[in-house]
């Protein structure tokens, strides 16, 4: 493999459920886990642990300000230096970080993905390549309802006031408007293999790869 003179950093943003981790695997699955440092925006949510849990649990973590997007940015920019970051470990079931962490070291490709990784602009200036995965609402809701039932051991009815108090309304100030930087739109999420086949040939072009 020819490497860039630095690191591509690719952002996959996209509504709650829409795909992301999709699009996130197939490029992993296409460049090999080697070559890519994946940082999740969702791994940056504030630590908001001295707060009581039933506290933590009626926050709103679907606005910008809930995610540490400055750390975030700090460890990009020690990637692209090639240095080692300490990517924080998020509970989800529990609202909080860990304490723990997780290294990631230097790789060809930055890959981040998030809900709000567009509406930052000095995160957004930091991307050589944008893509939005683009689902139905209905599709988004069931898909999250599902992975925080099995997943994160949420009840419905706290999934249901959850997405009605703020995850809807902040999809539609935050995250649709975000759209319009994107570089690349993929609808129908992680299930358009033709623009996930696109998407991922021209990052294998960039990097000189042979796949």
């Amino acid at each position: 493999m020819v490497q860039p003179t630095k690191p591509l950093v690719f952002g996959v943003a996209g509504g709650t459920a829409s795909g992301k981790t999709t699009v996130a695997t197939a490029i992993l699955d296409a460049v090999g886990a080697s070559h890519v440092a994946y940082l999740p925006h969702d791994a940056y949510y504030r630590d908001m642990s001295p707060m009581a849990l039933e506290e933590r649990a009626r926050l709103n973590y679907d606005h910008p300000d809930s995610l540490e997007s400055e750390l975030l940015i700090k460890h990009i920019r020690k990637l692209l230096a090639k240095e080692p970051v300490e990517v924080p470990i998020y509970d989800f079931t529990n609202h909080r970080r860990t304490g723990e962490t997780s290294l990631v070291e230097p790789a060809p490709i930055v890959l981040i993905d998030g809900i709000l990784i567009f509406t930052n602009t000095e995160l957004r200036d930091l991307m050589d390549i944008k893509v939005y995965v683009d689902t139905d609402a209905d599709v988004r809701f069931i898909r999250r309802m599902q992975r925080d039932m099995n997943d994160r051991g949420r009840s419905l009815e706290s999934i249901v006031a959850q997405y009605l108090d703020t995850v809807r309304l902040m999809h539609l100030e935050f995250v649709e408007p975000s759209k319009r930087y994107a570089d690349v739109i993929i609808p129908l999420g992680g299930l358009n293999q033709v623009a996930m086949d696109m998407v991922v040939s021209r990052l294998v072009a960039l990097l000189g790869m042979q796949v």
